[in-house]
């Protein structure tokens, strides 16, 4: 018997087939690495119109015609030939790849793994011309229409040990749905049809991308995004984002792209992850549609053979690029004749459909390092502001007899305060209907940008208390206090020890000289504590800010005077991401006369 060990060491060359099953191992996992591959060509090759056809999840036949500009029938050999391409020529050409098939694999590890067949038809050919796999060198005419029409039967039918890891029929048209609908988010100016075992299951006409999105995102989606467009220098992203409400539990609608191809990168998934940090709710995922456009010699798509990665030349650089660019985004809540901002107003189907009243708040943009020039107390210096406009005759009056006049002005798109609800929301009136604002929501946002503005200038103001707070503590909170003082000073805390078991605060930051100071420092010493200093202040640094904030923002069952209310909704307006709290929560809505008037089936 032959030693397995000593036959190992025999170097042979391996036949063509041999080699073409490993590529196809590589390349085409599943029936959708088929489709994948397929809808690349025809993109590639100028389609305007695609057909899909599927019968069995794709394992029985794979069928996909479009009307492109077709393969000569000289060249149809060569076509199932591995590494034949007509995309790129040099080492130039791969560099700044520009198309999205390219390495030349994919045909001929089709054609190694199922019964493929070809038939396409050139502009200027009298008719189709028709090639098997099997003997790709015997072309021979056919009849068919202007384009190309790739037949995929059987996949896996002689490596019968991989089809057994295919799952059931409807899993594997999934996944294939799945391949579809990547690519017609990024090319919504082509038509797509799908067609699984006779029945057509997807039909999507040419449209915009926002219509697109609405019909494979859903109305979910359609109604809480927003649009996106930034550019720097060579780089530029536009696409949709959703609302933070609008989070789902799994990061299933998630769809970027570079250079129009699908990609799953860490780099710029956490990027846009960190821009919604601190408004998603728990751990939720965004929805966003997002395409990237850059020179293609500064990505390299060559990476992996499904070419679902890629890497930067300069990776930081679009890091930063895309995480600002979200997060300028999802700061700027403006709508108005803006017809980028336009497209994402939602359908209105209810009031309680409307995740927030997002598209009629017009905010000024504040930037992130904007610094503070003081703090004050609670709304004191927006509601002097009101009493002193309203002491010079101005239209604002916080006489509630005449709220509803002063609701039409265009100055205040969050209108003027009429009430408050059992202590925990305020109603207001502007041009379009009825605000209503969860009144801890909006203020614990207020803070949290504030405090955070103050400390990324490091312009913290402390606070010195009159009589310290003293507090009696365990072991290790005197020693994180003892480890950790410079790092409280420059949150705006001064926390001294008083004895191994007692704690002193002698000073707080100015912004929340209001809040609980003991539970305030208990918190912070445990944060400090389960994280160490450096992590608050860069990782945890969101955390930690917005549980100073939720300790010193206004509580529920607070009686608020209608100056105070109108105060807090001016500065809502001033304020960056006001719409939701730093927990994801919506912080206000909007009820159009026209969604009270359904309710009361006024004019109906």
């Amino acid at each position: 018997m032959p030693n397995p060990i000593e036959a190992a060491r025999v170097i042979r060359l391996l036949p063509d087939q041999l080699i073409s099953q490993i590529a196809a191992g590589e390349v085409i996992e599943r029936p959708s690495a088929v489709v994948k591959e397929l809808l690349e060509n025809a993109i590639d090759a100028g389609a305007t119109q695609i057909s899909i056809r599927l019968e069995a999840g794709g394992v029985k036949r794979i069928a996909i015609t479009d009307n492109g500009s077709g393969i000569p029938h000289e060249q149809m050999a060569l076509a199932l030939t591995r590494h034949a391409t007509s995309k790129i020529a040099d080492l130039h050409d791969l560099e700044n790849v520009a198309t999205l098939g390219f390495r030349g694999e994919a045909l001929a590890s089709i054609a190694s793994v199922a019964q493929l067949t070809i038939t396409s038809r050139t502009r200027d050919a009298a008719h189709a011309w028709q090639v098997q796999g099997h003997d790709p060198s015997a072309a021979s005419p056919a009849s068919g229409a202007l384009g190309t029409m790739v037949d995929v039967q059987d996949l896996y039918f002689n490596t019968p040990a991989r089809r057994k890891f295919l799952k059931s029929e409807q899993t594997e048209y999934g996944h294939c749905l799945d391949i579809v609908k990547r690519i017609a988010l990024a090319r919504p100016d082509l038509n797509f049809s799908v067609t699984h075992n006779g029945k057509t299951t997807e039909y999507w006409q040419q449209s915009t991308l926002s219509e697109r999105s609405a019909e494979i995102l859903g109305d979910t989606f359609a109604q809480a995004r927003l649009s996106l467009e930034a550019s720097a220098g060579p780089v530029s992203l536009f696409g949709l984002i959703g609302l933070p409400t609008a989070a789902r539990g799994r990061a299933d609608a998630q769809y970027f792209y570079v250079n129009g191809r699908f990609v799953r990168d860490k780099l710029l998934t956490h990027a846009v992850r960190s821009a919604y940090q601190d408004v998603l709710h728990g751990d939720r995922y965004p929805a966003y549609v997002l395409q990237l456009q850059l020179d293609p010699s500064l990505v390299d798509v060559n990476v992996h053979p499904s070419k679902i990665e890629v890497r930067f030349r300069d990776s930081r650089a679009v890091h930063q690029f895309v995480f600002h660019a979200v997060s300028r985004s999802l700061a700027t809540t403006a709508p108005g004749a803006d017809d980028t901002v336009a497209a994402s107003e939602p359908t209105r189907v209810s009031p309680f459909a409307i995740p927030w009243g997002r598209q009629t708040m017009r905010q000024p943009s504040l930037g992130v390092a904007q610094p503070l020039a003081r703090y004050g107390d609670m709304f004191a210096e927006t509601l002097q502001a009101a009493q002193a406009s309203t002491s010079a005759g101005s239209s604002f009056s916080v006489n509630p007899g005449s709220v509803g006049e002063s609701g039409d002005d265009d100055t205040h798109p969050l209108g003027f305060a009429l009430a408050q609800l059992h202590g925990i929301y305020v109603l207001a009136q502007n041009r379009s209907g009825l605000v209503l604002v969860d009144m801890h929501a909006a203020h614990e946002r207020i803070l949290y940008e504030q405090f955070k503005q103050a400390l990324e200038t490091q312009s913290v103001t402390l606070q010195s208390l009159l009589i310290p707070v003293s507090f009696h503590a365990d072991a290790v909170e005197v020693g994180t206090a003892e480890e950790y003082r410079e790092t409280l000073h420059s949150l705006g805390f001064d926390i001294a020890v008083m004895s191994p078991t007692t704690l002193a605060v002698r000073a707080i930051p100015a912004l929340l000289k209001n809040a609980d100071a003991q539970s305030l420092a208990r918190d912070l010493l445990r944060d400090l504590r389960e994280f160490g200093g450096s992590e608050v202040l860069t990782e945890r640094r969101n955390e930690l800010l917005g549980t100073l904030a939720c300790h010193t923002a206004v509580r529920a069952n607070r009686a608020l005077t209608i100056p105070e209310m109108n105060a807090l909704l001016r500065q809502m307006e001033a304020t960056e991401r006001a719409d939701q709290c730093n927990h994801g929560r919506p912080t206000w809505v909007q009820l159009a006369i026209q969604d009270l008037d359904r309710l009361f089936l006024r004019g109906q």
